[in-house]
């Protein structure tokens, strides 16, 4: 490692991947420091029993050719190399409710998607083409996500929320419930999360919908490949405590194992509140500083990871949102002991070499990082393994336990084809990714008050930007996008976009 460089870049998720690749392709010279021994962020993969489970990442959308994501990762120089699975063109989500035998589709291409909705709901069909429009439309107004550098959304769009939204497209309930079903991507909140959210990311899946191959690392595999191409560097276990700070200007950032790099500009694809707190509360003007640490953070998540005997379990070219009862799509979040959990979404490996059975597959469902507040001073990662001790278990052995009867109503027998079980808890998703209490998304976007939960990539401090899922979107496009914001700070917009359509045509 150098002493110096162009640009530091503090993370190794996909946002700070994409910024690296995009900036030493104009010839900076770049360093990635990760404190953890995977790259990746969300895009993680871990093996149990031989089967690999993703962490972060579970389908992806708008990979089809010449659609959004499929430009960015050409230009990235990767889209040739990746491993995909196209779901199910007729379903490649279903909404399914405990109280309904109905199984309801989403399907890729918007024609498509009216059609085989309208089978389910035949009166409703042009609500339902409406909703279509309406989604397009708002997605039309975000010039990035369009590959475009100019263009305006106004403030309207950020304000309108997505329950209402969508409940005015029709009086039928159970079509609002099926629309707004895979709501989970975002963790929807009903009084809170914007319509913009939810376009922007069911959009991307309508247009195109697709599974990564033995899992998502392969992505990571492919940007580092690309990174190295162009001169870049990165290294693992580099935890950064401190960005050196000195007359409004970043100097250096300062790691665990005592060792300093110094740089023109940093990146940090870290938590903005830990960067904050990083570079110092004094560097920042107090309202700025506060309204960032009191921002709300997204829901967490707890994982249960199936692996199945071989030959006993059908592999599924689509993923499941279920939910107890219909009337609780906006409101799973909110439960008790009990009632706990509400809804799940369930989602299977793609794995090359057997179509026919699957060998693992994946449950999630919200939990609350108070579920685990016992715990949170607990600490463990492959680079520092730590046991949270036995009650730790016990808790993750019953919650367990408790799902896996609720995933037995939907899917009959499943317990009798399962080899192992696995469990992840708000904890994990912490200790692993750094989000802020294990925070699935990043920060809650409220339409109520849009500017409070706008992060800009450009910090106060000269050459500090800011990168990843909390900085404008999450998933993997929103990342992708929001990489491409932040250096665009840095390359000018309209210079970067015209590089990246010369490059994609």
């Amino acid at each position: 490692m150098k002493e110096q460089y162009d640009v530091v870049i503090v993370g190794s998720g996909l946002g700070g991947l994409v910024s690296a690749i995009i900036l030493a392709k104009e010839g900076y010279s770049v360093c990635v420091l990760e404190k953890n021994n995977q790259y990746g962020g969300n895009l993680q993969t871990f093996v149990r029993n031989k089967t690999i489970f993703d962490t972060g990442i579970h389908y992806i959308g708008g990979l089809g050719e010449g659609q959004n994501l499929h430009q960015y990762f050409k230009y990235l120089g990767i889209i040739d190399k990746l491993n995909l699975k196209q779901l199910d063109e007729n379903a490649f989500d279903i909404i399914s409710f405990e109280d309904d035998t109905t199984e309801y589709p989403h399907a890729q291409g918007y024609e498509n998607f009216v059609c085989q909705l309208v089978k389910s709901f035949p009166e409703e069909k042009e609500n339902i083409e409406n909703y279509c429009k309406s989604l397009q439309e708002v997605c039309g107004s975000f010039p990035l996500y369009n590959l475009e550098w100019e263009g305006k959304y106004d403030d309207e769009i950020l304000r309108r929320n997505a329950k209402e939204t969508i409940d005015s497209f029709t009086q039928n309930e159970k079509l609002k419930a099926v629309l707004a079903g895979s709501n989970f991507l975002y963790a929807g909140l009903p009084d809170k999360s914007p319509f913009y959210v939810h376009a922007l990311i069911v959009n991307s899946y309508i247009e195109s919908s697709w599974r990564c191959i033995n899992g998502g690392s392969q992505i990571t595999k492919q940007l580092l490949k690309q990174l190295k191409k162009y001169g870049g560097e990165f290294y693992k276990h580099k935890e950064v405590i401190s960005f050196e700070v000195e007359n409004h200007k970043v100097n250096s950032v300062k790691m665990k194992d005592g060792t300093e790099v110094s740089g023109k500009l940093f990146i940090s694809n870290i938590e903005p509140k830990t960067t904050l707190k990083m570079a110092g509360e004094e560097n920042f003007r107090k309202p700025f500083f506060n309204r960032i640490q009191s921002l709300e953070g997204v829901l967490s998540a707890f994982s249960l990871y199936l692996v199945f005997k071989p030959g006993t379990f059908k592999y599924i070219n689509h993923n499941y949102y279920h939910f107890k009862n219909s009337g609780e799509v906006w409101t799973a979040h909110e439960y008790d002991e009990n009632s706990w959990p509400k809804m799940y979404m369930a989602s299977m490996n793609a794995s090359k070499k057997d179509e026919i059975w699957a060998d693992g597959m994946t449950f999630i469902t919200y939990m609350k990082f108070d579920d685990v507040l016992p715990w949170a001073n607990t600490f463990n990662t492959t680079v520092e393994k730590n046991d949270r001790g036995e009650s730790y278990e016990e808790f993750k052995a019953r919650k367990a336990a408790k799902f896996l009867d609720e995933i037995e109503i939907k899917f009959p027998g499943i317990r009798d084809c399962i080899l192992s079980v696995h469990t992840s808890s708000p904890l994990s998703y912490r200790d692993y990714i750094g989000g802020d209490k294990g925070n699935m998304y990043g920060y809650v976007k409220d339409s109520n008050n849009p500017m409070k939960t706008l992060i800009p990539s450009k910090t106060k401090l000269e050459n500090l930007y800011l990168t990843g899922q909390s900085i404008s979107m999450h998933g993997v496009l929103g990342v992708t996008i929001g990489a491409v914001v932040t250096c665009s700070e840095i390359l000018g917009k309209e210079y970067l976009i015209t590089k990246i359509n010369q490059a994609t045509e």
